[in-house]
């Protein structure tokens, strides 16, 4: 079959937990070229490879306005994903490039991990099976989820399934967002509270929001001692939410008690002072990673490149 389109490929994990994404594209009529990299990519890495290239299935890279710009062939950023925090929507707009996403595909993954953090931090999961295995067999103590105060910042997708999941827990939910839903909360019996109170209160802290300039930092050294001191801070989001600096100064000294990060503002962290701590429990951003939801957020991102191609509804 004579190919119709070239298509960047950026994610790196586009296709690796099953072929049937990577396949569907090809029987579109589509020659894929993958990242050479495997890695997200930089601006002068995505500018040489989208020079003749009509869509792209797109990872975390950075398609600021530069690359936008240069990119005279490119018709649609497809993410693999939800965010768009890397994307220069305006840009786009202005270049006639559309961007689509996969809403609601990773919400039951994000919040599954999202749990599995909040447990293994608090009942210092990792510690213990490191002592198991050594054969020292400690008895190590932590704290139960059970009957807690969970906070949760924002009002997604995530953030309802997060919270449906701790109810299970017995724990006391609060959420902090701009814009309520009064029929969830009713539903779920659930409060919203400000973001102060949502320090102050909670046992454990879930981030669940959007990635935006003003949400940059939100969680820096000011935040983190209204904090509790066996409070801890979980983070599926996005890494620049929190100042990583200041989270190193509060789980060293002992403001907070301990967090578990799915994500960082640098991936891989490298040399990060974080990973030096005890208390702090860490994964490398595999938050919509199971099988089932790669899959379907691959076969997603497909309809909508091909859909976005041929000019149809997105």
């Amino acid at each position: 079959m004579e190919s119709k389109y070239r298509v960047l490929v950026t994610s790196t994990s586009f296709g690796k937990a099953d072929p049937l994404p990577l396949q569907r594209l090809r029987e579109c009529g589509c020659d894929v070229i993958e990242n050479p990299y495997g890695r997200p990519l930089k601006e002068d890495e995505l500018t040489a490879l989208l020079a003749d290239v009509d869509g792209v299935i797109a990872g975390l890279d950075e398609y600021t306005e530069r690359v936008i710009k240069s990119a005279t062939r490119l018709k649609v950023i497809s993410r693999y994903g939800v965010g768009v925090d890397k994307v220069d929507l305006k840009a786009a707009e202005a270049h006639g490039v559309r961007v689509t996403t996969t809403p609601g595909v990773n919400t039951q993954a994000v919040a599954d991990l999202t749990m599995a953090l909040m447990l293994a931090v608090a009942r210092k999961v990792p510690k213990a099976d490191a002592s198991a295995k050594e054969g020292k067999w400690e008895k190590i103590f932590g704290h139960s989820l059970y009957q807690k105060k969970l906070g949760i910042v924002g009002l997604g997708q995530i953030s309802k399934a997060v919270a449906k999941r701790a109810q299970g827990f017995d724990m006391e939910v609060s959420i902090f967002t701009q814009y309520p839903d009064a029929s969830f909360a009713e539903t779920r019996g659930i409060r919203y509270a400000a973001f102060n109170e949502i320090l102050e209160q909670s046992d454990f802290l879930s981030l669940n929001c959007s990635m935006t300039p003003d949400r940059t930092g939100m969680i820096g050294y000011e935040q983190l001692r209204k904090m509790k001191p066996t409070s801890y801070l979980i983070n599926t989001a996005r890494g620049a939410l929190i100042k990583e600096d200041d989270l190193y100064r509060a789980l060293r000294d002992g403001i907070i008690a301990g967090a578990a990060l799915d994500t960082y503002v640098q991936e891989p962290p490298k040399e990060s002072p974080l990973l030096t701590l005890e208390n702090i429990v860490t994964t490398p951003h595999i938050g919509s990673y199971t099988y089932e939801t790669v899959l379907e957020m691959g076969l997603m991102s497909v309809e909508n490149l091909i859909k976005a191609l041929e000019g149809g509804e997105i």
